[in-house]
């Protein structure tokens, strides 16, 4: 890597660090029902909230009823927004009078919002009115994100308690992660994008006659720096325009790429601060921070370097792949010049370590080995930071089933936070682990051995295969980005693709309310000389470790298939 690209990148990296720990220290705040002073007016409003919505704040749920409410109001939102999509012919905001969104990509777009992926199969500017992107997508951007937060707020409380059934209420969860978190960090981010040239509006799209060419130009215009703030804060991904955040509209300069990038690692981070705050031992939380950067890290340099080098193929025709004095060569197809390769690779890394999805950059021009680290982060299970709250509860289950191993080693019931983790505990954490691979591997064979699947390969051979299992690792861990040289907006991948969505949300938030619940129920068993320390360096190695096999063990065939051998393909003369 050239050192204007290493600076970047650990400016970045300290930048996050900073701003994550105030920014944990006041969510686990707002969770204890303590926020700050400057804020503590909206406890009016969560008050009001609460009065015209009919919920009842003082009333402690259960897991089972915790997941109820969870499941309902997802399914709810998943409806209306199928339902805006279909009728949005007749909705206002719509100045180009855009047609009703198909069935098939209604339920796929609808599944993706609900369920905190945004795959999106469709360009925005084309397809969606104002109306569908405000009154349906940017609401199920904030509260699809809040589910995540609620969920692990509640798995935290499982370790808290001590011999109780209940683990708090979905309601409060869910209204204090809008109210006090996302919404006043996404007007904050959404002021300072329109300061850099985000678009902002209502009026119609601007149809120009350029002085240089013949015909007209049109140029889409709609309410993006309010959806940009969310999407980036929520780990929503997705984009008001079909490139992305690769738009000058929507990322215009380098200030906003840094800012939208901090955006997407901030709240994932600053919940590992929240955790050890709301337990009582902030070393806690620092541990398992330290595992997602390490993995982080590890993948970043490997994306950089490998588009740093270039494409081998290039080089022996003698192509001069110099993008500028800053690029020093390397791989520049389908990267924006006025980001370059450090920030393309920084971004393609941190939006596929966290569940967001959104690009700067296309990843399906990124070289074999460049493009294996995002395939991976996605792949061990969207843990190394991921969505907000369900990153962390998932590198939790990993934490679970570390213990268990460490268990084992040594011959005594495993440990962790203070509560015995038995045979229930083991095998919710493996359903948390174990779905998400179970939906890639099957939807991406699946697609393989169909003509309706294969038909959308865009690139024959190892690369097409690349494309199916980044589309399937994309659906099965929420993130939402594509290589895009897949044609998915066919029935076959609407269908299964929103399936295999749905199921790596829910099908994950259920066993973890019900290892909160398990958890709950149990007593604190006082720390001994034979407890294993689950915040020393050791443990950290061990979770790394850990992590690591199981995303070998699980993944590293079809890899093999698709991004390592088209990397030995370009290696031979």
């Amino acid at each position: 890597m050239i050192p204007a690209g290493v600076v970047q990148i650990v400016l970045y990296l300290v930048v996050l660090l900073a701003l994550a720990a105030p920014l944990g220290a006041y969510m686990a705040r707002v969770y204890e029902g303590a926020p700050p002073r400057p804020v503590r007016f909206l406890g009016r409003i969560e008050g009001w909230l609460y009065h015209l919505t009919g919920a009842h704040p003082d009333v402690e749920m259960g897991w089972k009823r915790y997941a109820i409410a969870m499941l309902l109001f997802n399914t709810a939102g998943l409806v209306v927004v199928f339902a805006v999509q279909r009728l949005q012919h007749l909705l206002p905001l719509n100045p180009e009078r855009l047609s009703a969104v198909p069935p098939d990509l209604s339920f796929n777009t609808a599944v993706s919002f609900a369920t905190n992926t945004n795959w999106q199969a469709y360009s925005g500017e084309t397809m969606m009115s104002d109306f569908t992107q405000m009154t349906a997508l940017a609401v199920q951007n904030f509260v699809s994100a809040a589910t995540g937060m609620a969920i692990m707020v509640a798995l935290i409380r499982g370790f808290v308690r001590r011999s109780t059934a209940t683990i708090g209420n979905f309601w409060v969860d869910l209204m204090r992660s809008t109210l006090y978190i996302l919404l006043p960090l996404s007007i904050l981010l959404a002021v300072i994008l329109v300061s850099q040239g985000v678009v902002q509006t209502f009026g119609p799209y601007r149809h120009l006659t350029p002085l240089q060419c013949r015909g007209g130009q049109t140029l889409a215009l709609g309410p993006v720096a309010s959806q940009v703030a969310i999407k980036q804060l929520g780990t929503n991904g997705g984009g008001f325009f079909g490139v992305n955040s690769a738009h000058p509209f929507e990322n215009p300069t380098p200030l906003s790429n840094f800012l939208e990038m901090l955006a997407i690692l901030l709240i994932p981070a600053a919940f590992c601060f929240t955790f050890g705050r709301m337990i009582g031992d902030i070393r806690q939380g620092r541990a398992l921070l330290a595992v997602m950067l390490i993995i982080f890290v590890a993948f970043l340099v490997l994306t950089v370097a490998e588009e740093q080098a270039g494409n081998p193929v290039l080089a022996r025709l003698g192509c001069d792949t110099a993008a500028g004095p800053l690029q020093a060569g390397g791989n520049m197809e389908g990267k924006e010049v006025r980001f370059g390769i450090a920030n393309s690779g920084l971004w393609a890394t941190a939006t596929t370590a966290a569940s967001n999805g959104s690009v700067n950059a296309m990843h399906d021009s990124f070289t074999p080995l460049g493009g294996l680290g995002p395939i991976v982060l996605m792949e061990l299970g969207e843990i190394i930071f991921g969505g907000v709250g369900s990153g962390l509860y998932g590198m939790i289950a990993f934490a679970i089933v570390a213990v268990f191993v460490a268990g084992l080693m040594v011959g005594r019931t495993p440990e962790y936070l203070g509560k015995k983790i038995e045979a229930y505990e083991i095998k919710m954490a493996s359903l948390v682990i174990l779905i998400s691979p179970l939906v890639v591997l099957g939807g991406t064979a699946l697609a393989v051995v169909s003509r309706a699947g294969t038909t959308g390969i865009a690139n024959p051979g190892a690369h097409g295969f690349s494309e199916i299992l980044y589309a399937f690792s994309s659906a099965g861990n929420n993130n939402g980005s594509a290589f895009a040289g897949l044609s998915a907006n066919t029935p076959f991948y609407n269908i299964l693709l929103g399936i295999g969505m749905f199921i790596a949300r829910y099908w994950l938030a259920v066993p973890t309310l019900a290892l909160a619940g398990a958890l709950a129920a149990k007593k604190t068993v006082p720390v001994s000389a034979g407890t294993l320390p689950t915040h020393d360096p050791l443990f950290v190695l061990l979770l790394v470790g850990v992590i690591l096999i199981v995303g070998a063990l699980t993944f590293l065939p079809a890899l093999a298939l698709g991004p390592i051998v088209e990397a030995l393909q370009q290696m031979r003369p």
